[in-house]
């Protein structure tokens, strides 16, 4: 009997300790050392209302605006999913039709706004939630969005260049522009 109540004591000890302390812990860390990353990295326009995340790509369709890269879940906005920010690729295989069809579809609509396709304006990213582009795929924008708005190329390319997120850490991945922030300092020109 005295080993199954030091048994009990033991699991009712580590489940406090796990279940809660810990948790608490780690929640109390975060909000204190890094409340922006801990809250979502919530990104808020000048009235103080939140229109989106550094950290989820967004769907921009209107020719005003930096295209992002498309995505095979829609960023969880279609009516059918949940908008729970639900994340996946396609699964589809190099060889399946409806991937084939999609990326050409991509590759029409991207030749037809006299943009050079290239791959993050073609292809998903393997979240499907990717909020950045390659630093290519801005410029390969500029011409549109600069007739659009009547503005000089000049401007906008140095807007890519005041918006470039560098490599993680100096050595993981490449540069690329966040595609929400870009186009807050687009609408901020």
């Amino acid at each position: 009997m005295s080993q199954f109540t030091q048994a009990i004591r033991s699991t009712l000890a580590l489940w406090i300790l796990t279940a809660f302390l810990y948790p608490l812990f780690m929640l109390l860390c975060g909000q204190i050392a890094f409340p922006f990353h801990a809250n979502g990295s919530l990104i808020t326009n000048n009235q103080g209302a939140v229109i989106g995340s550094a950290l989820i790509g967004q769907p921009f369709a209107s020719d005003r605006y930096f295209w992002s890269r498309p995505s095979t879940i829609d960023y969880s906005t279609r009516k059918a999913v949940a908008t729970t920010g639900e994340s996946g690729a396609s699964n589809l295989a190099p060889s399946n039709p409806a991937l084939r069809e999609r990326i050409q579809g991509e590759v029409t609509r991207l030749q037809q706004a006299n943009i050079q396709p290239t791959a993050d304006l073609v292809y998903t990213s393997g979240s499907g939630l990717d909020p950045h582009i390659s630093l290519e795929s801005a410029q390969a924008q500029i011409s549109r969005i600069a007739n659009v708005r009547n503005l000089n190329t000049q401007q906008i390319q140095t807007l890519i260049s005041q918006n470039i997120e560098g490599r993680f850490l100096g050595i993981f991945g490449e540069p690329g522009v966040n595609v929400l922030k870009l186009n807050l300092a687009l609408d901020a020109l």
